[in-house]
C-alpha cells in the first residue's frame, strides 16, 4: 500500500469481549487494515457507525438488546456498509447467516473455535481476505437484485424431459464475494432441463451443505453439495463443498466428481481453476463457463483453457458484481465471449444449450 492510500476501517460489533480483541488482533496484523472502534451490541454499534464512518463493519449475529438480522436491515437501509457476518456454526445460526446474506451482508466468517488445534494465522489471513473484498463491495447492488430481480417462486421439481436426454453440455460455474446471491438469482431462472452442472462458490465449510439446501428449495432441479463419484447429469447441480477442490471425472460413460484436498489455490480451496481446467480437458466444446461476481483471479486461467478447449464462456458485468474482481480478470485475459448483467445471464445459458442442441438434431440422418 502506498503512502497515499487509506487504510481500511473496521469497526468490529460482538457481544464477547474475547471474539472482539481476536477478531481485532488477526486484523490488525495486515497493515492495510486499522480497527477504529468496537461495539458490543447494535445500539452501541449504531452510534459508531455514524461517528467513525467504517469501511466495513463486522457483525455477530447472537447479541443481545436486537439480533443481529434485525440490526443489518435498519443498517443497510439506513447507513450501508459493507458488512462481513461473523457466526459460530449450528444449524439455526447457519441459516441465519445465510439469511444475513439476502439482507444485504458480503460474506460469511465462521467463528473460530478457540482450542489448542486452532490455526489462528491461516484463520487470520482468511478474515483479512474477506475484509480486503468487502471493502470494494458494492452493497446496493445486493439490495437492488433482491428488490428488483425476485427469484422464481416455482418449486416444483421436474424430471427434465427428451431435450436434455441427448444433452451433452456440462455447465461449470464459480463465485466468490457476492456470489450466493447472485447464485440464486441465476439457477433459479433455469428451467428443470439444465444441463449437468458444477459449481464452485468459495465458502467456508460450516455453510456449503446449508446453501445447497436453500438452493435446492428454488429450483425445479436438484441442488446438492457434492460428494466424491457423484453423478453429473441433466437436471443436478453439484456445489463443491468447503475446504475441498472438486474436479470432474470420467465414470463410465458418463460424468462424475471427485473431491480431494491439496494446497490453496489463489489462497482458496475449494479453487474454480482447477474445476475449470478438467472441464477443459474432459469435456471441451460441449461445455459452457460462468464467471460470477467476486474478488480475486481464481477462475481466470481455468476459464481460458476452457475456451482454448472449444467452450462457450460468460463473465457477469461490473454494474451487477458485488465485487468486479474474479469476472474482470477472465475478460483481460480474453477467457470470455460475452459479458452480461446477472439477469440476462440464465437466457443467454439456455439460448447456448438449444442452439447446441438444433445443431446436434440437425445432424441426425433422418
Amino acid at each position: 500500500m502506498s503512502q497515499t492510500d487509506k487504510k481500511i476501517r473496521v469497526l468490529i460489533v460482538d457481544d464477547s469481549n474475547i471474539i472482539r480483541q481476536l477478531v481485532a488482533h488477526m486484523l490488525s496484523s495486515d497493515p492495510d487494515i486499522e480497527v477504529v472502534g468496537f461495539a458490543p451490541d447494535p445500539y452501541v454499534a449504531r452510534e459508531k457507525l455514524v461517528e467513525l464512518k467504517p469501511d466495513v463493519m463486522t457483525l455477530d449475529i447472537q447479541m443481545p438488546k436486537m439480533d443481529g438480522l434485525t440490526f443489518l436491515e435498519k443498517v443497510m437501509e439506513h447507513f450501508p456498509v459493507p458488512t462481513i457476518v461473523i457466526s459460530s456454526y449450528v444449524k439455526e445460526k447457519s441459516e441465519t447467516a445465510l439469511r444475513a446474506l439476502a439482507i444485504g451482508a458480503v460474506d460469511i466468517f465462521a467463528k473460530p473455535v478457540l482450542d489448542k488445534n486452532t490455526l489462528l494465522e491461516s484463520i487470520g489471513l482468511e478474515l483479512i481476505g474477506k475484509v480486503k473484498a468487502a471493502a470494494g463491495a458494492k452493497v446496493s447492488n445486493i439490495r437492488s437484485m433482491n428488490m428488483n430481480h425476485p427469484l422464481n417462486t416455482n418449486v416444483k421439481k421436474v424430471i427434465p424431459g427428451n431435450f436434455s436426454k441427448t444433452q451433452k453440455t456440462i455447465l461449470a460455474i464459480a463465485a466468490s464475494t457476492g456470489g450466493t446471491e447472485a447464485l440464486k438469482h441465476l439457477l433459479s431462472n433455469l428451467p428443470a432441463e439444465i444441463p449437468g452442472t458444477v459449481i464452485v462458490q468459495h465458502m467456508p465449510k460450516e455453510f456449503t451443505a446449508r446453501f445447497a439446501d436453500s438452493l435446492n428449495s428454488i429450483c425445479p432441479f436438484e441442488v446438492k453439495e457434492a460428494e466424491s463419484n457423484d453423478i453429473v447429469h441433466p437436471g443436478r447441480v453439484l456445489l463443491a463443498p468447503g475446504n475441498l477442490h472438486m474436479i470432474l471425472a470420467k465414470h463410465g460413460s458418463q460424468f462424475c466428481v471427485r473431491l480431494k484436498d491439496g494446497p490453496l489455490v489463489h489462497g482458496v480451496r475449494p479453487a474454480a481453476d482447477p474445476l475449470f481446467s478438467s472441464v477443459a480437458q474432459l469435456v471441451g466444446k460441449n461445455a459452457i463457463g460462468v464467471v460470477l461476481t467476486g474478488m480475486g483471479y481464481d477462475g481466470a486461467q481455468g476459464l481460458l483453457e476452457m475456451k482454448n478447449a472449444g467452450s462457450f464462456n460468460i463473465a457477469q458485468d461490473e454494474n451487477t458484481s458485488i465485487v468486479f474482481g474474479m469476472p474482470k480478470e477472465a475478460i483481460a485475459i480474453g477467457a470470455t465471449h460475452t459479458v452480461l448483467p446477472l439477469q440476462k445471464i440464465s437466457k443467454c445459458i439456455m439460448d447456448e444449450c438449444l442452439y447446441r442442441e438444433k445443431k446436434l438434431l440437425a445432424a441426425v440422418p433422418i
